[in-house]
């Protein structure tokens, strides 16, 4: 455990890249949505997606974490088992602390009336239904996921260089068009499209974290092999 410890504490050498990038991201694009949201004279709510800015940066944390502490790691002798724990360990930290502060802040936004300007950015209208718990759980899930779609993708690219990544994006992106191929022969976009509007925040955040278990799954065993 105490080593698990050690590799949060080195991956929290990168402050700024890690919590001050994301908070500047965070600070900007709300600042920015509110700028807007003043200039617009609609009454009605003002719906910004800037929220999600921070959330897509997980996916670069994911990359980041492992390219620039990994190589460092090993000449440290810590095992790739510590480096993964550590390494998930503390970003699930950071996710559930944004999900924490993102919670607090969409209760602040519904209490000001949209922070004076009917704005929506942090309590938007499908995420914020119903109790805070399934709102929290969704971010929680979705921000975790993006950091592992990262994580894995840099794993692969230290196992398998730029060979291996190639392959996977090719072979994800035939998956998914083989998919699309099936879902139109078959006339199911119907069935699809009854199938995406009938989820909740709890059910899409049940598949992210089937997703994410899958990713961390690769990530550990492509990382067993990886060449610092």
């Amino acid at each position: 455990m105490s080593r698990v410890v050690n590799v949060m504490r080195m991956q929290l050498s990168n402050r700024w890249t890690f919590i001050g990038i994301p908070a500047v991201i965070l600070l900007g694009s709300f600042g920015l949505s509110w700028v807007i949201w003043s200039f617009i004279p609609f009454e009605g709510a003002k719906y910004s997606g800037g929220s999600q800015a921070i959330m897509w940066y997980f996916l670069a944390l994911g990359i980041q974490s492992l390219t620039l502490t990994f190589p460092f790691s090993q000449g440290l002798s810590i095992s790739r088992k510590s480096f993964f724990l550590g390494t998930v360990g503390l970003f699930s930290i950071i996710a559930a602390v944004t999900t924490a502060l993102y919670y607090v802040l969409g209760l602040i936004e519904i209490a000001t009336d949209g922070w004076g300007l009917n704005g929506r950015f942090f309590a938007l209208e499908w995420i914020a239904e119903g109790s805070g718990l399934p709102m929290m759980v969704f971010y929680f899930t979705a921000m975790m996921a993006l950091f592992l779609i990262g994580f894995w993708a840099a794993t692969i690219y230290k196992r398998w260089q730029t060979t291996g990544l190639l392959i996977t994006g090719i072979g994800t992106a035939v998956l998914l068009v083989g998919l699309v191929y099936y879902i139109t022969r078959q006339e199911l976009w119907g069935q699809v499209g009854q199938f995406l509007s009938s989820q909740t925040q709890l059910s899409v955040a049940g598949w992210l974290a089937v997703v994410g278990l899958a990713l961390a799954g690769g990530s550990y065993l492509t990382l067993r092999r990886a060449v610092p």
